[in-house]
């Protein structure tokens, strides 16, 4: 595996596992730390004080390097940022934003800065800002998406070519075999979200992970285009956005239809029905697997890659 990243954050395997809000608690980051790849707290889901909590409690089970996703968009993103200085966390991914508001205060620091992106274009943005890294996430990601829509396969030799920085690509890869197949295409490091949302480390509910590790292909689709598209498991409130937006509902009505604490009561509290389910398209090519450890993913995830470079020496 490519060593930039690696170098860059400290970690033995260039693999980072996505911030994700009801998934990222203290206990999947750590699991990732341990095992050799970069873990991320994801704060979209944590107020300032819940944030410290996970930090002090992911120190205390690794000393292993770690870091915090944070959406540029959330109102209490200040708060969180003066929490992460405070408590010293030597990494920080933003996303949700620009990256140049913050990257040079988080430098001055002493925390490196990745931003995740989903065009090109704002890859060279995040480079005029001077972020050390950039994800490059493709629209097969679950949860929150670019509105350009782009495969990972076509973005990661897109971004490749519009910036020099350390690339880490995101969206859709979850095994051994994506992870060489994006490193042809020039990244340097992964981004796995769905893989390890559905560890057994994950705080996300075990309803969640059952019903994402049965999902068929074609069970996860792009809504809420008018608002921030966003990647949908198949239900009840699927059904719902869906019909509103065939009706050609308004941005505020699809609002009202979303509400608020509705990935929470899907994705952390399992109510399948009434719960907003967000998960990558990825998911199907882990039905059947049951709910793994972080450390099996790992090792797993490895093998595979060792087994596809050596078939084609």
């Amino acid at each position: 595996m490519s060593k930039r990243i690696s170098e860059l954050f400290g970690i033995k395997y260039p693999i980072v596992a996505g911030g994700m809000v009801w998934c990222s608690g203290w206990r999947l980051a750590s699991a990732v730390s341990e095992a050799g790849g970069l873990g991320l707290l994801g704060a979209g889901s944590m107020t300032p004080e819940v944030l410290r909590e996970h930090i002090a409690k992911t120190r205390a089970a690794t000393d292993k390097p770690f870091g915090v996703n944070v959406p540029l968009m959330k109102p209490d993103a200040a708060d969180l940022m003066a929490v992460i200085a405070e408590e010293h966390v030597p990494v920080v991914f933003t996303s949700a934003g620009s990256p140049r508001k913050w990257t040079d205060w988080l430098h001055e620091r002493g925390i490196k800065v990745a931003h995740v992106v989903a065009s090109s274009v704002f890859a060279q943005k995040c480079e005029q800002a001077g972020v050390d890294a950039v994800v490059a996430e493709g629209f097969e990601a679950g949860g929150h998406n670019g509105r350009e829509e782009t495969t990972t396969l076509c973005l990661i030799p897109a971004v490749r070519r519009a910036t020099s920085l350390p690339l880490i690509a995101a969206g859709g890869i979850a095994t051994g075999d994506a992870i060489l197949a994006v490193e042809v295409l020039g990244a340097e490091g992964t981004q796995i979200g769905t893989r390890f949302a559905l560890t057994q480390e994950s705080s996300a509910s075990e309803a969640f992970k059952l019903r994402c590790l049965d999902l068929a292909e074609g069970d996860t689709r792009l809504l809420l285009r008018k608002l921030s598209p966003t990647r949908l498991v198949k239900g009840g409130f699927y059904d719902a956005v869906e019909q509103a937006e065939n009706a050609g509902a308004t941005p505020e009505q699809l609002l009202e239809i979303i509400g608020t604490g509705k990935s929470r009561l899907g994705i952390f509290e399992g109510d399948l029905e009434h719960g907003e389910l967000e998960i990558g398209q990825v998911a199907s090519l882990l039905r059947g697997k049951g709910i793994q450890t972080v450390a099996e993913v790992m090792a797993e995830i490895v093998e595979e890659y060792l087994q596809a470079r050596s078939r084609f020496k």
